[in-house]
């Protein structure tokens, strides 16, 4: 008998705990509105720091992409997209590039792949587009150096063209992430840098940096920290490993003659 009542109280006492939850009213918080342009929050949105004008170029930039560089928030593809003008600028993603797969077709003989391979030749050594007398076409790969090496091995495409290095005077300017060595750069960085020289512009890299720099100062606000390359850490620790660093980069000719 004791039993039952109980059981009826706690019934009672959970049906009326029951109804005053029910009558609790739910916050939302509400969503951080977006930017339709770059997908950042309107707080942080970059746009704001593009060129007034978009930047005129005769090359074209191809931008290979990693599908995983897409869900990245802290990209810098985007910004090539959103400055350079009359649509000399497009991103293809994928993992493998072909005619047959995504139409990645090679647009001409003055076509140039930023990519650090054995072979590349200096960016400094080709003549800029006035000389050449035709505009380049510039192929990056955006991702990570893992994902830049992977798709690299499984695109034969990209083997056809001629690889060009850059040679940056000083260290990334992306210091929100860490690089493998100081002289790498990010996707945003490597076409500012090889527009500015092929174009003979040197007002190109200033224009599209802007963007990035306040990307970094935002996060920075916002509790991130700067980062240093990995190999500047390693030197920094007294250690002599930098090599096994350099060895995990594109185009180290023991990684590329491993696919074969």
């Amino acid at each position: 008998m004791y039993q039952t009542s109980m059981e009826s109280d706690s019934g009672d006492w959970n049906f009326e705990f029951l109804n005053e939850f029910h009558s609790v009213p739910v916050e939302f918080t509400p969503k951080r509105s977006t930017c339709d342009n770059c997908r950042r929050p309107v707080s942080v949105c970059w746009c704001p720091f593009l060129p007034k004008e978009k930047i005129q170029i005769e090359s074209t930039v191809i931008v290979l992409q990693h599908p995983s560089e897409e869900r990245q928030c802290l990209r810098t593809a985007p910004i090539l997209t959103a400055s350079i003008a009359n649509n000399k600028c497009r991103i293809i993603r994928g993992r493998r590039f072909s005619p047959t797969k995504n139409n990645f077709e090679i647009p001409s003989t003055d076509t140039i792949l930023l990519y650090p391979g054995p072979n590349a030749d200096n960016i400094d050594d080709l003549l800029p587009v006035s000389s050449n007398g035709r505009p380049y076409t510039i192929v990056l790969i955006d991702g990570t150096w893992a994902q830049a090496r992977s798709v690299y091995n499984n695109s034969p495409a990209l083997s056809k063209l001629r690889q060009v290095r850059l040679n940056p005077q000083s260290r990334s300017e992306y210091v929100i992430k860490t690089q493998p060595l100081e002289s790498c750069l990010s996707t945003v960085e490597s076409a500012a840098l090889a527009l500015c020289i092929l174009e003979a512009k040197s007002e190109i890299r200033q224009l599209l940096l802007r963007p990035l720099h306040a990307l970094c100062d935002f996060q920075l606000q916002h509790g991130a920290v700067e980062h240093r390359s990995k190999e500047f850490v390693v030197q920094k620790k007294g250690q002599s490993n930098s090599e096994s660093i350099k060895r995990r980069l594109p185009g180290n000719k023991t990684l590329d003659d491993s696919k074969t």
